[in-house]
């Protein structure tokens, strides 16, 4: 049986297939004021369904508005009567929605969704958007309105454009501040509501989100199916809960266990306890964390002991999620690499050829740790100074989420011992930092094998095998089997 057809018994799919996958191309059309969030949710659900296998882009209608212009200038450039910078946004709008619909048309192998991020304010140009998606594509089209009329919210999203976008990056904050607030005041005078009473205008599915989602979802349909509405929501309420769409997080930190046992001495799985290394760096690490006097610190640990035990010297609220559990490797359990080898050789080289979809016998593949993930990484998003304690697998399926890595490349992301990770983001995308702790430990990271055919020799399929100890016994003194 090939790799293919083993998957298709394994059950492995594309994580958090949802109802939309079943249907076509898919353009959704942000629908807004500035500083609502549209382009903070755009990109969160372009983060949110390239991780759970729909290809995903978003097309920004001011990054096209800004190749057309040396420098941004003032709001004059969103004067309804300023016929000239008119041209150039609608050029631009344009040009947006043309490239979302041309990489709609790309014909491969799974569903894709392009977001038009912009203001979208006036019916004439939503309606654009529909007739050619809709009327000439014959694609799905969709529009998020988002509404905000909350202060506080207001007030931090305008700090957000403030420092983030281009277009203030050389201009003093308090005239910027003044700039943005003409901005706001000329966009309002040309916004024209997408609901007419209770009805949208168009005949397409469309989401209304009310001062960052603490109004909730609302929908409102003409002529349409429920299933198409019900699809709609979907997509918002998967990937950005309603009480949870523009609570912003900032920083969180992740970290695996720990050196355990079964790290000394090269096993997988397991519930190991930490090793004499792993303890001295359990100490460390609360020392450190501790001294970051970080405000409301959360920790949130897998149920399993080591990460436990490397998070326990740490004084703050704490939590044990299954959902960060390691990957659960079934009758692989507890087996060094060479017995894998061994026992398994088969087994070895199907996972080394395809790691991402391949599943441990009666155990979990790389795919079903991402969709456990996905309640997790969401709230995660929402959250501050949470320190996530976690294996190496589910690690990487984190930083995958957050850094956006293609899929297939996550499960080789490096994530080493005793090291310290930290995210934070900056405008609308995560940055990431290293800290190395001061205390050895083996290398957990396996490289993949160039040699992943089924007849391949042991030495082949222990190439990449990090180096670990064969025993416990008097750690600090033994030499690495290689």
């Amino acid at each position: 049986m090939d790799l293919k057809s083993r998957c298709c018994r394994a059950g492995a799919q594309a994580p958090g297939k949802a109802p939309l996958s079943q249907f076509g191309p898919l353009l959704v059309a942000m629908v807004g004021l500035p500083g609502r969030g549209k382009s903070l949710l755009a990109r969160r659900l372009c983060r949110y369904l390239n991780y759970t296998g729909v290809k995903t882009r978003v097309y920004d209608i001011s990054d096209y508005r800004r190749t057309h212009m040396k420098q941004y200038d003032s709001h004059e450039m969103f004067r309804a009567d300023n016929l000239p910078a008119w041209r150039i946004r609608q050029r631009s709008f344009r040009e947006a929605l043309e490239d979302a619909a041309g990489w709609l048309r790309v014909t491969d192998e799974g569903q894709r969704v392009a977001l038009l991020d912009g203001p979208n304010v006036s019916r004439e140009q939503r309606q654009e958007i529909y007739d050619l998606v809709h009327g000439q594509m014959g694609y799905r089209v969709m529009f998020i309105e988002c509404v905000c009329e909350d202060p506080v919210l207001l007030e931090r999203n305008f700090k957000e454009i403030l420092q983030y976008s281009a277009d203030y990056r050389n201009m003093a904050t308090e005239e910027a501040l003044k700039d943005l607030t003409h901005k706001m005041a000329h966009y309002k005078a040309q916004y024209e509501s997408p609901t007419l009473g209770s009805l949208w205008e168009l005949p397409c599915p469309m989401v209304k989100i009310l001062d960052g989602g603490e109004g909730g979802h609302h929908s409102s349909r003409r002529d349409r199916t429920q299933r198409e509405q019900d699809t709609g929501l979907h997509l918002v309420s998967q990937a950005v809960p309603a009480d949870l769409i523009f609570q912003q997080g900032g920083l969180f930190f992740g970290l695996q266990h720990g050196e355990s046992e079964y790290n000394v001495i090269g096993r997988i799985g397991g519930d190991a306890n930490l090793s004499p290394r792993g303890r001295m760096y359990a100490q460390s690490l609360a020392k450190h964390i501790q001294a970051l006097n970080l405000p409301s610190l959360q920790i949130w640990t897998s149920t399993l002991q080591r990460t436990k035990a490397t998070g326990a010297g740490i004084q703050a609220p704490q939590i044990h999620l299954h959902e960060l559990d390691e990957i659960w490797s079934g009758e692989c359990e507890s087996l060094s690499y060479e017995e894998l080898q061994e026992r398994y050789p088969r087994e070895l080289a199907l996972r080394d050829r395809e790691k991402l979809k391949y599943r441990y016998p009666q155990g979990e593949s790389y795919i079903d740790v991402m969709n456990r993930l996905v309640p997790v990484l969401t709230q995660l998003e929402c959250e501050t100074n949470v320190l996530t304690i976690s294996h190496q697998a589910v690690l990487r399926c984190i930083l995958g989420y957050f850094l956006e890595t293609p899929p297939e490349e996550i499960p080789y992301i490096h994530v080493p011992l005793h090291t310290i990770i930290k995210l934070t983001l900056q405008g609308y995308n995560y940055n990431m930092e290293t800290v190395k702790m001061p205390i050895e430990c083996v290398d957990t990271n396996r490289a993949k094998p160039l040699n992943c055919s089924e007849d391949r020799t042991a030495e082949d399929a222990l190439l990449t095998l990090p180096a670990h100890f064969d025993s416990m016994t008097h750690l600090n003194t033994l030499t690495p089997c290689t």
